[in-house]
C-alpha cells in the first residue's frame, strides 16, 4: 500500500470512530491547528501528516496503528483511569461516565450490552437514598476518601452535585437501547454492602438502613417494569421511551463480570470493569469481535424475560425481592 493510500485509510478509520454529525475536517483542523484546506489535503493524501500530527490524532482518538494495519502484535491498547490514584476526583469520574454515555447517544445506531456481575450502577441514581449509600460506600471503602473514614453513613454526607451527576448518568443510560444479562446473584453485592455496614455499626440509625433497602426495592421494581414493557421508561413510569428497547436475559449458570460492549454504528467498543467500578476500554477489532461472539453465545443459552416470558420474569424478580426482604427482616 502506497504512503498516500495508507494515510487515506487511516483517516477513513478515524472517520468511522466519530458520530455522523461530526465533521472530520473540522475535527482535524481544530486538533492540529491548521486550516480546513490543509486538513482536506491531508485527508486526500496529498500532504503527508507528520509524526507529531499522527501522535496527536492517535492519542486523541485512541487509535493503535498496529491494529489498524493488521501488524503482528500481541499488544492490545486500552485506556482508562483508576479510582484510588492520588489525583482522583469522584466528580471528574462521574462526569467522565456521563460524557461517555452522552457521546454514545450522538450516534444514529447504538446499542449497549451488559454482562452483569452486580446490578448495573446506572440504575441506582434515580433513587437518592440508595445512590447516597452507594456513593458513600465507593468513596469510603474503595477510594479510601479520608473525608468519610471517620464518619458514619448519613444521607447529608453526600453533596447534591454528586447526586445530580448520578442522575444525569441515569438519564443518559435511559436513552440507550440495551441488553442486560442477569443472574440472581447480581443483587448479592448490594445486599452484602448494606449488611456489612450494618454489622460494622456504620449507619447512624436503623431507619436509615430501612430507607436504603426501600430504595433498592424501588430500583428493582422499575427494572422489572421496564422488562415487562420491553423498553425504557422514566422511574415514575410516566414517560415511556417506546423507541428505546430494553432487553433482559437471565442465565442461571453464568455470573457475569460487568463487561460492557457498545455498538456505535459499525464500531464496537468494549469496557472491562475491575476493582468494583474502575474500567478500561478498547476499540481493538479482533478483541471486540471475540467479546461480541461471547455475548451472543451466552444470550443463546439464556432466557429472555423482557416483553415476554411473564412466568420466568415474575419468578426471577420475586426471588430478588425475597432476598431483600430477608435482609430487611434482620434489622433489629
Amino acid at each position: 500500500m502506497e504512503n498516500g493510500n495508507v494515510q487515506v485509510a487511516f483517516f477513513q478509520h478515524l472517520k468511522s470512530q466519530l458520530p455522523t454529525h461530526v465533521s472530520l475536517v473540522e475535527e482535524i483542523a481544530d486538533l492540529l491547528d491548521i486550516s480546513t484546506d490543509s486538513a482536506y489535503r491531508r485527508l486526500r493524501g496529498e500532504k503527508p501528516i507528520s509524526f507529531e500530527e499522527l501522535q496527536k490524532l492517535c492519542f486523541k482518538y485512541k487509535i493503535s496503528l498496529d491494529q489498524l494495519f493488521h501488524l503482528q502484535s500481541d499488544t492490545l491498547i486500552f485506556s482508562g483511569r483508576n479510582v484510588g490514584q492520588p489525583d482522583f476526583n469522584f466528580h471528574q469520574y462521574l462526569n467522565g461516565v456521563v460524557s461517555n454515555l452522552q457521546y454514545m447517544n450522538t450516534f444514529e445506531k447504538k446499542e449497549i450490552f451488559h454482562l452483569n456481575k452486580d446490578v448495573p450502577i446506572f440504575h441506582f441514581f434515580y433513587y437518592p437514598r440508595l445512590a447516597a449509600f452507594k456513593l458513600y460506600f465507593w468513596r469510603r471503602s474503595i477510594a479510601q476518601d479520608e473525608e468519610l473514614l471517620s464518619h458514619k453513613f448519613s444521607f447529608d454526607l453526600i453533596d447534591d452535585e454528586l447526586l445530580k451527576l448520578g442522575e444525569k448518568m441515569a438519564d443518559a443510560y435511559a436513552q440507550l437501547p440495551c441488553t442486560e444479562i442477569w443472574n440472581i446473584e447480581n443483587i448479592s453485592a448490594s445486599l452484602m454492602q448494606i449488611n456489612y455496614y450494618k454489622d460494622s455499626n456504620l449507619f447512624q440509625s436503623n431507619s436509615d438502613i430501612h430507607d436504603v433497602y426501600q430504595d433498592l426495592e424501588k430500583c428493582i421494581d422499575h427494572i422489572e417494569y421496564q422488562a415487562e414493557l420491553g423498553y425504557k421508561t422514566s422511574p415514575d413510569g410516566k414517560v415511556h421511551y417506546r423507541h428505546i428497547p430494553y432487553r433482559i436475559y437471565v442465565n442461571e449458570f453464568i455470573l457475569g463480570d460487568n463487561t460492557i460492549q457498545v455498538k456505535l454504528n459499525d464500531t464496537l467498543v468494549t469496557y472491562l470493569t475491575h476493582s468494583v467500578f474502575n474500567y478500561l476500554n478498547t476499540r481493538d477489532q479482533q478483541f471486540n469481535e471475540s467479546i461480541s461472539k461471547h455475548f451472543h453465545n451466552i444470550i443463546r443459552k439464556s432466557t429472555l424475560i423482557s416483553d415476554s416470558g411473564e412466568k420466568d420474569r415474575r419468578r426471577f424478580f420475586t426471588a430478588i425481592r425475597t432476598r431483600i426482604n430477608e435482609r430487611k427482616a434482620a434489622i433489629s
